[in-house]
């Protein structure tokens, strides 16, 4: 597989790429695709960054230089870096990793010099909107908080205390602000860290999920989160808090489980556009069993008939085959990442089955 990247001077014309053959994709308006008997293309733009991936060496060659003929486009050889993505290829793994991009956050807010953590967030911790002094100027801590968002597109490991400190950034208080810092030093402890790619690895989709109930001290709604992987290869993850508050621990876990079916549904859809076929249904791991036979066997009585329509999503999609559901010990939910604040050994023990 070959990945090339292109740079130009503006817009790519859409128009252009249709009129080549490619499709643009409804799962991702930025990503064309053409397949033919002899090789299979994808282009993914953004602005005037241009990537190019092929099992056709030859045919992106051609592609490049007609691309050239309309456009300004400058040829930057086999992708090495991408929107603050380092990308390293060999013919077994991909390694990808936004250790640069680390560096500049420690060193634009001067805390190259500061004290390495082992975690993210501190066990216990209680992060409240009301707690502490307001910060004089919420403007440093809205513009790290900023970075470390994308900083997570390749490290799970921050979400769930990335997405936590995110909830203040109207009015950030001192508390918060020293957990930013305890997130920095956690940083550059992990300032190396990468996802890795195996390319011998199965086709399977196996997704984890898993609920905080009640977890915020505000408004007491519950924090899901979930990872999906192909194989062993992480490929999505999310911390995210639950729109709505939960009545009870099961519909919580319901909930997390909806939100991990709609992403499953969109990689589906990616993964079609890709002409990526996966063997099987999704495989759905959650630790609450009361959930898993909510899903599964879907009864209406006083427990369960206030759960809003659209979370029965999950039963839907195990009836026509697309997921089928499994029980998981809770010490081996690898979404404990991404909804609580786990002690050290246990932290380790879940991000070294991530592919981290």
């Amino acid at each position: 597989m070959a990945f090339v990247k292109l740079q130009g001077s503006g817009l790519l014309n859409f128009l252009l790429l249709l009129n080549l053959g490619f499709s643009q994709s409804y799962s991702d308006y930025s990503l064309f695709v053409c397949s033919s008997s002899n090789a299979f293309i994808a282009i993914l733009v953004y602005v005037d960054d241009i990537i190019i991936a092929s099992n056709n060496s030859s045919e992106v060659q051609h592609l490049t230089d007609l691309l050239h003929n309309k456009f300004k486009l400058k040829n930057l050889a086999d992708l090495k870096y991408f929107l603050g993505l380092e990308v390293a290829r060999s013919r077994r793994c991909i390694f990808i990793c936004q250790r640069q991009y680390a560096l500049q956050i420690l060193n634009y807010f001067g805390h190259m010099g500061c004290k390495s953590r082992s975690t993210s967030l501190e066990v216990g911790l209680k992060l409240s909107s009301d707690s502490g002094d307001f910060l004089p100027d919420p403007s440093v801590y809205r513009r790290l908080i900023s970075r470390l968002i994308y900083l997570t597109i390749t490290r799970p490991n921050l979400s769930y205390t990335v997405n936590l400190l995110s909830q203040f950034m109207a009015a950030p208080r001192e508390p918060h602000l020293q957990a930013v810092h305890r997130l920095l030093g956690y940083v550059k402890s992990t300032i190396g860290q990468r996802l890795f790619y195996s390319s011998i690895t199965s086709l399977q989709l196996n997704a984890f999920c898993d609920a905080d109930w009640a977890a915020c001290p505000d408004s007491r709604r519950s924090i899901s989160g979930f990872c999906v992987f192909i194989g062993d290869s992480l490929i999505s993850w999310k911390s995210k808090k639950q729109q709505t508050v939960s009545r009870s621990s099961t519909e919580a876990e319901y909930r997390a489980m909806a939100y991990v079916t709609c992403e499953l549904l969109w990689l589906f859809s990616l993964f079609k556009d890709l002409c990526f076929f996966h063997h099987g249904p999704a495989h759905l791991f959650c630790d609450n069993q009361s959930a898993l036979h909510l899903a599964s066997h879907l009864v209406f009585h006083e427990r369960t008939k206030h759960i809003e329509i659209d979370c029965h999503i999950v039963h839907e999609h195990i009836l026509k085959g697309h997921l089928k559901t499994f029980p998981i010990p809770s010490s081996k939910q690898l979404a404990d990442l991404l909804t609580i604040a786990l002690l050290p050994s246990q932290f380790s023990a879940l991000l070294s089955k991530l592919g981290v």
